[in-house]
């Protein structure tokens, strides 16, 4: 296979402000990653249960009365470093970010539910770009078939990375943009796990 880097001088290659434009009336969402768009499949009853709990559960506002905003799917991040533009299940900044109406640059925790179609993106692509945002303190894989949660985190004192499952409903996460737990129960609140989280195709 013959492989074509993808350029601004390529007839294929759109440009992120043509992107953000047709975004504005297209009648699907999509993503974009340097100069190509991914059109967006539709998520089932539970992925959206479940964002919704948690965006139910997370404070407007950080200990120290620092004002924070909520967003669930339909407000973009805007990853400059890689050139992508993503639509995550939660997000959640808690800095002014008034660079544009329609994406965010500086969240301090995002929230992806992932499926059996967007677990490898999730778990690299995405987890790549997110950590590239400076701004980004925490990053939250949560699973739909079973309770499972993993919890990407940055270290306030040197900025590296580390990474923790949670898979008891009983246990909580600390989100550090925050300081306040969320709890798994409260994350799968109202979750039947006996019945399948997706159709099998």
């Amino acid at each position: 296979m013959l492989a074509v880097k993808n350029t601004p001088e390529n007839s294929g290659y759109i440009t992120e402000q043509a992107y953000l434009e047709g975004e504005k009336t297209a009648e699907f969402r999509h993503e974009y990653v340097d100069g190509q768009i991914y059109a967006m499949a539709g998520t089932s009853r539970r992925h959206n249960r479940i964002a919704l709990n948690i965006v139910r559960h997370l404070p407007l506002q950080r200990q120290d009365g620092t004002p924070c905003d909520v967003y669930s799917s339909d407000v973009k991040v805007r990853a400059s470093k890689r050139k992508s533009f993503y639509y995550p299940d939660v997000v959640l900044t808690c800095t002014p970010d008034n660079a544009d109406a329609y994406y965010v640059e500086q969240p301090c925790l995002i929230v992806e539910v992932t499926s059996k179609s967007t677990d490898w993106k999730d778990r690299s692509e995405k987890l790549l770009a997110y950590q590239a945002l400076e701004s980004l303190q925490a990053y939250l894989i949560v699973a739909q078939d079973k309770p499972h949660v993993t919890f990407y985190y940055r270290q306030a004192d040197d900025g590296t990375w580390w990474v923790a499952a949670f898979e008891d409903l009983d246990q909580e996460i600390t989100l550090p943009c925050l300081d306040t737990p969320l709890a798994l129960a409260d994350i799968y609140a109202g979750v039947d796990f006996t019945q399948p989280a997706e159709p099998d195709r």
